[in-house]
């Protein structure tokens, strides 16, 4: 009973220092507004309250980005329980489109002196005035939406919803200084140290109620991005996806033109089912188990097609990019946490483990086709024998060789009794040569 308490103990200790306090956590958004970002903004807030942060500190510097994954985002701040504070930051940075509506969700909205917001007007993914494809009244649609979301948005956190609307409406843009005049914004600080002190005391409204703000001889951790995000942050990039459906579209074509070239089609597979996620024609995970599948198919064409190897490096590129956009892995110290995932280091090493088995496979399968045969007349070449009768270019003789009696042929007189190599065989006539001492 003791050792079970003393474990008990030693246990507690683990989880309460995996869930101690990290003060405040710190992410960093310096791109668009896509999916990448509401995963690891989702993943913030939520490793942000597992840990019991004080706070989580967004850096933001962003161009805009998808209304979809702007919303969720929105969405994830005022429903934090952790008070979340925005910071356009470092002097230069801009909370344009989507940014303005992040910025303005949070418990707190900062900005860093040569910094602005604004310009949230909705426009089409290529840049066009959303009038140009779908008319005015798609136009108005889409417009009084966005209006009414970043209106109830500035009435959720007592902020500007004036200007608010005028961000969205017409695009109005205006510096740090103008944004902390209007009412816009709370803090207006030169970096993240003056901004602590000056939001340190404040009160906030939570979901849980109002809380107080502590930064305190608070610690900082910084939260990054895990592969998965990065990956699909990555190609998130209009131009990115752009050329990965090039590549796809090249690369499949120039396969069907030339079968049996298999670089390019495996090249172009995997391009284009990339490019589908990009442009969330499929979603990420779809898209994930494409490529998985992808691989598989790969690997049992390697089987049956002689490729020297790029299948097989082909299947192994597509099962772990596929792996890396499937699998979301968090701190394993989270041991309630329901969204667990698996160790990366186990990832590589299945899809080494997994390609590297059949790949070898597939090279004793080509092998073994290469090889000569060892049974019927084929496995007498190389073999010799006696010579029972003579042999001439003009006669042909025998030789017994394998228990058995066989016509010969050779291009040169062979004697009976000489030892003759057996070359060849052609119509069951085998074709010999008199054997090199």
């Amino acid at each position: 009973m003791r050792k079970f308490l003393f474990f008990l103990f030693l246990f507690s200790l683990v989880l309460s220092e995996g869930l101690s306090a990290s003060d405040i956590l710190i992410a960093e958004i310096n791109s668009s507004i896509n999916p990448a970002t509401v995963d690891f903004i989702n993943d913030a807030i939520k490793e942000g309250t597992l840990k019991k942060s004080r706070l989580i500190l967004i850096l933001l510097d962003t161009p805009g980005g998808l209304v979809s994954s702007t919303r969720e985002i929105v969405k994830s701040i005022m429903s934090s329980d952790v008070p979340v504070v925005v910071y356009v930051y470092p002097d230069g940075a801009r909370a344009g489109s989507a940014g303005v509506f992040i910025t303005m969700s949070a418990h707190i909205a900062a900005m860093s002196p040569g910094t602005n917001i604004g310009a949230a007007h909705p426009v089409e993914a290529g840049g066009q005035d959303v009038d140009k494809k779908g008319g005015k009244d798609l136009r108005k649609k889409i417009e009084n939406d966005t209006i009414a979301f970043i209106e109830s948005i500035a009435e959720k956190r007592n902020r500007n919803k004036d200007w608010a609307i005028q961000a969205v409406r017409d695009s109005v843009s205006v510096t740090a200084g103008k944004a902390l005049e209007e009412k816009v914004i709370d803090v207006v600080a030169k970096d993240i140290d003056e901004l602590l002190k000056t939001i340190h005391g404040k009160e906030v409204e939570t979901v849980s109620g109002k809380k107080i703000i502590n930064t305190e001889g608070a610690t900082r951790t910084f939260f990054r991005m895990n592969i998965r995000q990065k990956i699909t942050n990555l190609f998130a990039d209009p131009n990115i996806s752009y050329i990965l459906m090039m590549i796809g579209i090249a690369g499949i074509m120039m396969e069907l033109y030339h079968p049996g070239v298999i670089f390019p089609g495996v090249i172009g597979g995997i391009s284009l089912i990339l490019a589908f996620v990009s442009f969330q024609v499929i979603p990420i995970n779809y898209g994930a188990l494409l490529l998985i599948l992808l691989g598989v198919i790969l690997i049992i064409a390697e089987l049956y097609v002689t490729s020297y190897g790029i299948l097989s490096i082909g299947a192994a590129v597509s099962i772990l990019i596929g792996s890396l956009l499937l699998v979301n892995k968090l701190d394993p110290r989270f041991l309630f946490e329901p969204g667990y995932g698996v160790d990366r280091s186990m990832i590589y090493l299945t899809t080494l483990v997994i390609v590297g088995f059949f790949a070898l496979v597939g090279f004793l399968i080509v092998k073994s086709r290469v090889k000569r045969s060892v049974v019927g007349p084929e496995g007498l070449v190389g073999k010799t024998c006696e010579v029972t009768e003579d042999i001439s270019p003009h006669k042909t003789g025998k030789v017994f060789v394998a228990g058995e009696y066989w016509f010969a042929d050779s291009d040169e007189n062979i004697g009976k009794g000489e030892t003759v190599e057996i070359v060849g065989v052609e119509n069951l006539r085998l074709k010999v040569k008199k054997k090199n001492n």
